[in-house]
């Protein structure tokens, strides 16, 4: 089917506006596995300003009837996902079209899904970027805003809720309050049994919901979520002068959701993994209200204020992204998420959270061939299917990491000046990267157009090396960035200046902070004697990969559980990660870091980080099979180190960290299966759902459990979740019959959901096993081909992530790849994956082959 290209949409825009659509879809036999599509018809009011022709979108599985004014339309004329409208004069017009559109199980257009826990059957819709289309005809595209009216028929014992609030009509039939004007890709509808908590917050109703089988789960954390909400809530409101846009505030947590969640006002869709069914960390609750925040922020950045095209799309991204780690820093938040959880280890800044878990998704991206800038020429935008390429750590991460740096640059006074300026002249209207820079320079005397250009429209990650000289009680500091380019993006950093304890003990301590500008190349003076560590970039504000000077990399090195101040810590260990990743440090010296330095950690997301980094790149990637048996018995120690540590029961994250770590790790299947003998690790935790699948699928990794155990493991939990650790523990078994299995259910048919088909995938490549499926990695760039093209985007990403061969790390996985780019010719979004997998591949193979002696 034909996307949507930049030129289209402009001309569409420049003919038509959109006024109003009513949608009444009719959904009355969704329960009956039999029943694949439901009715759909919308009315759509909209005017033309001269005479001529355009189209409207859809993708039915029958087009029943289309009229425009009353005359009949030939339906027969549908060309793909376009209707073409022809003759039209100036004036209004109203056009109706009635389908019948089919259910997904991908997590696109109108999804379907049927718990297995109880058999309930649960709607939602995922209208983003071009999938409205499957549910109803629209005019697809973000600057075509109208008001939306919505009329759902359900079965009669469920409830439906929508974008407004909504009303039973009787009969099963739901009417949702109409909306401001919105864009198509935000319309939202869920319906199904829901469980529901309500309540109401400034005049305004707010309600969670979720599966049934899920509501107990719901239950023990409503008042968390909705506490969450609410000082999220006020804390917009005390930083943005225009208030919430919109009549409610429900946060429905759907199943097989494809995101972590979707800013539809009113009706924000979460994936339900969030709804916890087992034992979390403070750190995974923290990241659930960024989450809620990152949503919030999209009421006004993105659905009250949305761009006019998809290349602008990091004015809705990188400024979630941005204030929900602010917001979330700044609102009054729960105590759970502000102090110590029953004598765990400290909440931190949600800002460490981001430097350590998600700002290298940001600097890998922006390394690999596929980068883009933060603001891409409109050009390099030219239709939808380029435009979904572009949701990934550069329009999130880099552009949040970006943003943080224009406040540290400008002041959060202008910053926000020019943030309520933008709003207060765009609001439920469209705008372009050209008019926020307008906005911000009204608020400032800087020169925020040069500083966009340096910053928005350029790609690639600086370094910053710093060199330190010093004579007598003087010192001087030189900060380089990129080898002294003159050309390039200015960096304002805080230097952090650390001496060593002079009272004799370990710890490292602060002398000083001072902020100063990195143009290219920059030079400090400071008096006192040589410091033990200087650290550029000591609070994560700028976007730059660090290197420091000799003596203070190794004063890292030796002591950097000793540096006070966690942000700073986590710096410090993303320097070490990206030198590894460039092969400046070997991969074996960071491990012994981490063994060294992880037990005496006090902030548990610096400790998943590097746990994360060095299971999962180090030893899983990083270091050939001859070298993976030390890496996994050095982290086995570590991991048995921070367990010893949390015997006496304080520290529960860090404890439910460090065992997560050693079933990742293990390599003898007996300790394993003795914890799931007796159903708990002893000292606790007792095994939950989570940690039951997680070690049964390590025990398939290593031949130690077969079928029957599986079978009766799922007995034991059949819910959702269960049924993705079977599909994962299935596809781990290192078993002729149970990889033909795997293959044939990820490849063969189309039977497989979303979430089914990721958890098969997770589980069929496996290091230990690289022989074993050796013999799959050519059939699996022609399989993936095939598939995507077949069953769209959604599962492209799923196969070329998930489905990849990442563990065979040889030349050969990469010769067939690169051959698979050139000689076929994949969809977009398969493309764009294997072009980021390969990139990887390739940078894998030459951290193996460098000495990394640093």
């Amino acid at each position: 089917m034909p996307v949507l290209t930049r030129d289209e949409a402009q001309t569409r825009a420049q003919l038509i506006d959109v006024h109003r659509y009513t949608v009444e879809l009719d959904l009355t036999r969704a329960a009956d596995p039999a029943c694949e599509t439901f009715a759909s018809h919308t009315a759509i009011r909209f005017s033309a300003r001269a005479d001529g022709a355009t189209f409207v979108e859809l993708k039915p599985a029958t087009l029943r009837s289309a009229t425009l004014d009353g005359q009949p339309l030939d339906t027969t004329a549908l060309d793909g996902n376009r209707l073409t409208l022809d003759g039209l004069t100036p004036g209004e017009h109203e056009l109706r079209v009635d389908a019948t559109m089919r259910y997904s199980h991908t997590g696109e257009g109108m999804h379907r899904f049927t718990d297995p826990s109880d058999g309930e059957t649960y709607l939602y819709t995922q209208l983003f970027m071009e999938d409205v289309q499957r549910v109803f005809a629209a005019f697809d595209q973000p600057d075509l805003k109208a008001v939306f009216e919505v009329t759902v028929t359900a079965p009669e014992s469920w409830a439906v809720l929508a974008n407004g609030v909504t009303e039973h009509l009787g009969g099963g039939k739901w009417r949702a309050a109409p909306t401001p004007r919105v864009s198509t890709y935000l319309v939202a509808v869920a319906a199904g049994p829901w469980h529901s908590v309500r309540t109401e917050h400034r005049g305004l109703p707010f309600g969670l919901h979720c599966r049934r089988s899920l509501a107990p789960f719901l239950e023990a954390d409503a008042d968390e979520l909705l506490d969450i909400t609410r000082a999220c809530f006020d804390r917009f409101h005390d930083t943005f002068d225009e208030p919430y846009p919109f009549d409610s505030y429900d946060q429905a947590f759907v199943p097989e959701f494809n995101a972590g969640a979707m800013e539809n006002p009113g009706l924000v869709t979460f994936r339900d993994e969030y709804v916890f069914r087992s034992a979390v960390t403070d750190t995974e609750r923290r990241s659930r209200a960024v989450t809620i925040a990152h949503e919030m922020a999209h009421m006004w950045f993105g659905d009250l204020v949305t761009l006019r095209w998809w290349d602008d799309i990091w004015l809705n991204e990188s400024f979630a992204e941005y204030m929900g780690y602010q917001i979330t820093a700044e609102a009054t938040l729960p105590r759970a998420l502000n102090s110590v959880r029953a004598g765990d280890t400290p909440s931190t800044d949600p800002w460490t959270d981001f430097a350590i878990a998600r700002k290298a998704w940001g600097y890998d991206a922006d390394q690999r061939p596929s980068t883009h800038p933060v603001a891409p020429d409109p050009d390099a935008v030219p239709d939808t299917a380029s435009a979904l390429l572009n949701f990934d750590g550069i329009s999130y991460a880099k552009g949040a990491s970006a943003l943080r740096q224009l406040v540290t640059w400008l002041g959060e006074k202008d910053f926000l000046a020019g943030i309520n300026t933008h709003f207060a002249r765009h609001k439920f209207s469209n705008a372009t990267l050209a008019d926020f820079i307008d906005s911000l320079a009204h608020a400032t005397d800087r020169d925020v157009h040069s500083w966009a250009a340096a910053w928005l429209r350029t790609t690639g990650v600086d370094t910053l090396t710093s060199k330190v000289n010093h004579a007598g009680r003087q010192w001087t500091l030189d900060i380089d960035r990129d080898g002294g380019r003159t050309d390039g993006r200015p960096h304002r950093v805080t230097v952090g200046v650390y001496d060593r304890d002079l009272a004799g003990g370990p710890a490292l301590v602060l002398r000083e902070r001072f902020e100063t500008d990195v143009p290219a190349t920059t030079t400090v003076e400071r008096d006192g004697g040589c410091p033990a560590l200087v650290v550029p970039n000591d609070q994560d504000v700028t976007y730059a990969k660090i290197r420091l000077d000799a003596a203070s990399q190794e004063t890292a090195l030796a002591s950097l559980s000793r540096v006070p101040d966690p942000l700073t810590r986590a710096v410090l260990w993303n320097s070490l990660r990206d030198m590894v990743r460039d092969g400046e440090l070997a991969p074996a010296r960071y491990l012994r870091a981490a063994q060294t330095h992880l037990p005496e950690e006090s902030d548990l997301a610096v400790v998943q980080g590097v746990l994360t980094f060095a299971t999962t790149h180090i030893a899983g990637r990083y270091t050939g099979p001859d070298e993976r048996p030390a890496a996994l018995a050095t982290l086995g120690e570590l991991c048995r180190d921070l367990i010893r540590r949390t015997e006496d029961g304080s520290h529960p994250g860090l404890r439910l960290t460090a065992v997560r770590g050693a079933i990742n790790v293990a390599t003898q299947p007996a300790p394993l299966e003795a914890w799931l003998t007796e159903g708990t690790v002893p000292g606790g935790p007792e095994l939950d759902p989570e940690l039951r699948w997680h070690i049964l699928a390590r025990l398939a990794v290593l031949d130690a459990t077969d079928e029957a155990a599986i079978t009766a493991e799922l007995a034991r939990d059949p819910s959702a979740t269960g049924q993705e650790g079977a599909a994962r523990c299935r596809a781990a078994l290192p078993d002729a019959a149970a990889k033909q299995a795997a293959w044939e259910a990820m490849f063969a048919t189309d039977d497989l959901s979303n979430y089914l088909l990721k958890a098969t995938a997770q589980g069929f490549w496996q290091p230990e096993q690289a022989d074993f499926v050796r013999e799959y990695v050519p059939r699996y760039y022609e399989d993936a081909v095939a598939v995507a093209a077949r069953r769209g985007p959604a599962i492209a990403a799923v196969i070329g992530g998930f489905a990849f061969p990442a563990p065979l790390v040889d030349t050969e996985t990469l010769r067939l790849g690169e051959r698979c780019l050139r000689d076929t010719d994949p969809t977009p979004a398969l493309r764009r994956r294997l072009t980021d997998q390969l990139d990887d591949l390739a940078r894998a193979l030459r951290v193996r082959e460098g000495d990394g002696t640093a």
